[in-house]
């Protein structure tokens, strides 16, 4: 199953980064920052109770700022009705992909390189 209305739309905020990711009803499901903190990269969520969203969000926001050597925050809201496992394990997949499309592009294309 192919879920074509998953979006990231990517927003700089100066050398930041916030990254919007929303599917089927999109809403506010959490919010995550993750930035450099001494030799790694610390990552804080928050999610609306009630919202499984920061199963990801978090991930994705510590992949992004690992590639892109900034401070990046993901905000993300995916609702289908009565998904399936096997559903929700190709949406957190398609999302994924997106992230790493753009995190690719990004990497050919840096406007803070040079």
């Amino acid at each position: 199953m192919n879920y074509d209305d998953i979006k990231l739309k990517a927003i700089p905020v100066g050398r930041d980064l916030l990254l919007v990711i929303t599917g089927g009803v999109a809403h506010i499901g959490s919010a995550s920052t993750a930035y450099a903190a001494g030799e790694g990269t610390e990552v804080q969520t928050s999610a609306v109770p009630g919202h499984k969203e920061h199963t990801l969000s978090g991930e994705f926001a510590q992949r992004a700022a690992a590639a892109l050597q900034r401070t990046v925050t993901v905000v993300m809201g995916i609702h289908y009705d009565d998904l399936t496992k096997e559903e929700i394990i190709a949406i957190s997949r398609q999302a994924s992909e997106l992230l790493d499309q753009y995190l690719q592009e990004q990497q050919r294309n840096d406007p803070f390189e040079g």
